[in-house]
């Protein structure tokens, strides 16, 4: 579940530095107001602002809750597997164990 929430996050934070790049500054309204550039718009005049701005907050709330979601994920503790209780089991001490031994070096 993480990853897939990582993977989410990063993928909507791409597309809205992309989206955020993509929209015109409040100047740009100036130069549109006499006819500059308003037709070679891909949504013409007035309809890249709305859809847009739109798509951007819908993923901006997005982004805050997977951030929200990722800081949850963070502060909650993690609870054992069954992986680690096998490992945490108490060995049976009734069998013996075969340790290596170092090879013993000659003292010069």
């Amino acid at each position: 579940m993480y990853t897939i929430v990582v993977f989410l996050h990063v993928l909507v934070a791409i597309v809205l530095v992309v989206l955020v790049l993509l929209q015109q500054g409040k100047g740009a309204d100036a130069g549109a107001a006499f006819g500059a550039g308003a037709s070679s718009t891909v949504f013409g005049a007035r309809g890249s602002a709305s859809f847009l701005s739109r798509t951007t907050a819908a993923l901006a709330t997005v982004f805050f809750i997977t951030s929200l979601t990722l800081a949850w994920f963070a502060a909650t503790p993690v609870t054992s597997s069954a992986v680690i209780r096998q490992i945490d089991a108490p060995v049976d001490s009734s069998s013996p164990v075969d340790v290596p031994r170092l090879p013993s070096q000659p003292s010069s």
